[in-house]
């Protein structure tokens, strides 16, 4: 029974693997398009981003969701 649980977890693991290397590889040949609400798509779409800098402006717009969704999600105290 043991076997038949890790050899499920070891398929599982390279079924998410297949899966990130696939959209990695397709994030990598899409240049990502500006967002219309995203302050970036008022530059001018001559100046380039670098990937650098567009890993850094995806990190702040996780970091923003999160921080929406968690105050959304706080609870008043039980005193």
């Amino acid at each position: 029974m043991r076997a038949l649980g890790l050899v499920g977890l070891v398929l599982a693991l390279a079924i998410v693997g297949l899966v990130v290397k696939k959209q990695m590889t397709a994030m990598a040949v899409i240049p990502a398009a500006p967002v219309a609400g995203d302050a970036s798509a008022s530059e001018p779409a001559s100046a380039p981003v670098s990937q650098r800098e567009q890993a850094r402006q995806v990190q702040q717009q996780v970091k923003d969701a999160l921080d929406a969704a968690a105050k959304t999600r706080q609870m008043p105290d039980d005193n």
